[in-house]
């Protein structure tokens, strides 16, 4: 690691009455949990346009002790979700607009996209926001390239993401650009949410990896994962399991919302991604660690996820030597 990778991100998050306490929670929560070589990664500053008692949208109100002076400090501002969205206060995009100018980070959570939209900052770039909330957006703002079934959209610096839930996508997203997918998915296994999830997956749809609701086959998916290097069938997983391949399968879809193949793909490609990140290892045993075969089936399925090549993902996302990306050049 580079001297500079020390040094802690700061995020700012703009809290606009009534703000969504969720919205609040979600960086909170995410970022306070990054550590780099056991030092914080982030320092997360709430503030708002007046200081003191803000009024959330569940009635209650919190007491936020910055003013917006805080985005003059921050790396990167995020824009929580309001009671109120289409109504943002002048000094809110004022200062969006200052910060914008400086081409750092800025990132919107839920409704907050609409305080994105009507700062300017969106015009001609591809957004989203919550899908209930996607005509007005479209209606509002005909000059936004509204994303409307995706959990987060990004457009050089600027990052919007869907409903309430999304944020959490969102913000592992930001902590897999700045410190890679093995943080962010640590994170995630702290928060005890699902690992980093592409943006454009739908909001409607099942998701690729959902959370798990059971302990059932908890074993199994355990071992697989200490395994995936092997050519893992679905009678080896049932083996494991002690019971037959239908019915496998059967508690498996219950407990992860997903098969057991598409399960165990899931996690090859994110153990891929991982060795792409963290290490200098040739294509060839990247794809052999993971168990996806050749360097030929690991470029297949990673373009299919992600849409780079192995070595453009490698070049694009590698720590190995190369310290912290900053929001900058994420956004180049």
């Amino acid at each position: 690691m580079h001297p500079e990778v020390l040094a802690m991100l700061r995020i700012a998050v703009v809290a606009s009455p009534p703000v969504s306490m969720f919205n609040l929670a979600i960086p909170e929560l995410l970022f306070d949990k990054v550590r780099v070589d056991g030092r914080p990664g982030y320092e997360v500053v709430i503030c708002a346009p007046d200081p003191g008692p803000v009024p959330t949208t569940g009635g209650l109100r919190l007491h936020v002790p910055r003013g917006l002076e805080a985005l003059q400090e921050a790396d990167t501002v995020i824009v929580a979700g309001t009671g109120q969205p289409f109504s943002p206060d002048p000094r809110v995009l004022s200062a969006l607009r200052a910060f914008a100018a400086t081409g750092r980070r800025i990132a919107s959570i839920c409704s907050g996209a609409f305080t994105l939209a009507e700062a300017g900052l969106l015009k001609g770039r591809k957004a989203t926001t919550y899908w209930q909330h996607a005509e007005e957006m479209r209606r509002r703002h005909p000059d936004i390239d509204v994303q409307g079934d995706v959990l987060y959209a990004q457009d050089g610096p600027f990052l919007t993401s869907s409903g309430y839930a999304a944020g959490i996508d969102l913000c592992l997203h930001i902590i897999r650009t700045d410190y890679g997918a093995a943080v962010a998915n640590e994170v995630a296994r702290l928060a005890l949410v699902a690992p980093v999830r592409p943006g454009g997956q739908t909001q409607f749809t099942q998701t690729p990896l959902p959370p798990e609701r059971g302990t059932v086959c908890a074993d199994t998916r355990g071992w697989a994962m200490r395994n995936l290097d092997k050519p893992l069938t679905l009678a080896d997983l049932a083996r494991h399991a002690g019971v037959s391949v239908r019915t496998l399968t059967r508690r498996f879809h219950a407990e992860s919302g997903v098969s057991p193949l598409q399960w165990l793909l899931h996690q090859r490609i994110e153990r891929a991604k991982e060795l792409l990140e963290t290490t200098r290892l040739p294509m060839d045993q990247v794809a052999a660690a993971c168990g996806l075969g050749t360097a030929d089936s690991l470029r297949a399925h990673l373009v299919r996820r992600t849409g780079l090549t192995p070595s453009a993902y490698r070049a694009q996302f590698s720590r190995h030597g190369t310290g912290r990306r900053t929001a900058s050049s994420s956004a180049a």
